[in-house]
């Protein structure tokens, strides 16, 4: 995989908020390719809440409930989330062919990525990004910040 000094590498374990986390759990394997690590709730009664995973990474499912909403609930985007693939264009035709809303098509940024932009069943707003040339932040424009 390209390294892009533009992009960091590190993960970010976000939690995401769902009305209904088992349809979720399936919308988002069947989608995104997301594998379910361990699911939690009471026995016998709905899925409050999973973990799931996508190559390195990571992200927390939730149930809706007072003060905790999703997209679809709040009637707004509430966060942006990117994830880095190895395949972008196969991620894309798989994500598009099981009917998701795409909202950015496939394009290549001038910061090195190949990326396209999608909601979920509830709302919530994914890019899918791959490295594909290494560009420094002050090729684009941006100014590094002293450490």
């Amino acid at each position: 995989m390209v390294k892009n000094r533009s992009v960091p590498p590190d993960t970010v374990l976000p939690h995401l908020t769902y009305q209904n986390v088992a349809a979720a759990l399936a919308w988002l394997t069947t989608t995104f390719g997301f594998t379910e690590h361990y699911r939690y709730g009471e026995p016998g009664g709905p899925v409050q809440g999973a973990q799931m995973y996508l190559g390195g990474a990571w992200i927390m499912l939730n149930s809706a409930r007072a003060n905790r909403a999703s997209p679809a609930q709040a009637g707004r985007q509430t966060q942006s989330l990117t994830v880095f693939v190895d395949d972008v264009d196969a991620h894309f035709a798989r994500a598009k062919s099981a009917g998701a809303k795409i909202v950015e098509d496939l394009n290549e940024t001038m910061y090195g990525e190949r990326q396209y932009g999608v909601e979920d069943l509830e709302g919530h707003h994914w890019l899918f990004s791959q490295h594909v040339r290494d560009v420094s932040p002050g090729e684009w424009g941006a100014t590094i910040a002293a450490r």
